[in-house]
């Protein structure tokens, strides 16, 4: 017992080791940019007040977003999705799959869900004991389920979803104006301390180090920024991306896919002045989602119940008693 708690400690804690490691290249970026490279190689005033206003702008709001990422919890389903106390008893004292899958059906009757598992199950984690709201998955790493995962991040030791995803794009974006910005600026003076123009030898180092760095982290932040783009303006989470979220009518990848324009609103809210601030404003609850036929689905997870029910039978194994006859999802 103390073994198995101390090794969750040493696990919680190593998993802050990436966030520390961006935290230092950032401070000492923030020292090579502001000491290193305006305060002594630059020798024009108003270059140096230009360059440092526009450098502290930006700082703000990468380190702003960055903050809000990490430190945004994950949204949890509401109560109404958890099993009540009656309900649980009921379905684990049920050996019969089929009298349980009657128990979910029952359950999700009163709930705004229209996906399903890819076998035509209710979507139900056995772990957080709740029928899983559209778009919602568990995380195995946070142990909870969480409303529109994208996905866990290690790099801000935190889990990417509904309540903090607007964070993690502005945080992209961000780093990248950051990175760009720094070796913009850094490699007019990045070429004078090569050619031998200036050789100040503390100076040189930073200076140098500083173009490598931001060239490197802005390289590999724009495949990532980009990829992110394409799934904000389709509507997809990487989750999704990578399996097509199930309807009544079989699987969709453009099930969410309302348009460019509403898409884009969904995640950053119909406020444009919040847009390019880390400040909550994205559409509802992430409960619920619209979708692009849902005249399709009106009566989510029990239209055509027996017709699911007849093909889950006829792919369902000989012994009844296997977990997976159950249709339902169990994520890891």
């Amino acid at each position: 017992m103390a073994l198995s708690r101390g090794l969750r400690c040493c696990q919680r804690a190593f998993a802050w080791l990436p966030v520390l490691i961006i935290a230092l290249v950032v401070l000492w970026s923030y020292y090579a940019y502001v000491c290193e490279l305006c305060l002594v190689t630059l020798s024009n005033p108003v270059e140096k007040v230009a360059y440092l206003t526009i450098f502290h702008i930006l700082f703000v709001l990468f380190v702003w977003t960055y903050w809000k990422s990490i430190f945004t919890l994950p949204v949890q389903p509401g109560k109404k999705y958890h099993m009540s106390y009656a309900d649980k008893e009921r379905y684990e004292s049920e050996e019969r799959p089929e009298v349980q899958r009657q128990i979910l059906a029952e359950m999700a009757r009163k709930l705004p869900v229209y996906t399903r598992t890819g076998n035509g199950g209710i979507r139900f984690c056995d772990r957080c004991q709740l029928i899983k709201p559209d778009r919602c998955h568990h995380c195995s790493v946070c142990a909870v389920c969480v409303l529109k995962m994208d996905h866990h991040c290690p790099w801000v030791n935190n889990c990417i979803g509904f309540s903090n995803y607007k964070f993690f794009l502005l945080f992209l974006a961000y780093s990248l104006l950051y990175c760009l910005y720094i070796a913009a600026t850094v490699f007019k003076y990045f070429i004078k301390y090569w050619t031998g123009e200036l050789t100040n030898g503390r100076s040189k180092f930073h200076v140098l180090f500083l173009l490598f760095v931001a060239i490197m982290f802005f390289v590999s932040l724009m495949f990532l920024f980009g990829y992110h783009c394409w799934l904000v303006s389709r509507n997809r989470s990487t989750l999704e991306a990578f399996s097509a979220p199930v309807f009544q009518n079989g699987p969709d990848k453009n099930g969410f896919n309302l348009g460019f324009v509403k898409n884009l609103q969904q995640v950053f809210g119909e406020e444009k002045k919040l847009w390019l601030l880390p400040i909550a404003s994205s559409q509802g609850d992430g409960h619920f989602f619209p979708m692009r036929a849902l005249c399709e689905a009106r009566n989510p997870l029990l239209a055509n119940e027996a017709q699911w029910e007849d093909d889950g039978i006829d792919e369902e194994p000989h012994d009844s008693g296997e977990a997976s006859s159950l249709a339902i999802e169990r994520e890891t």
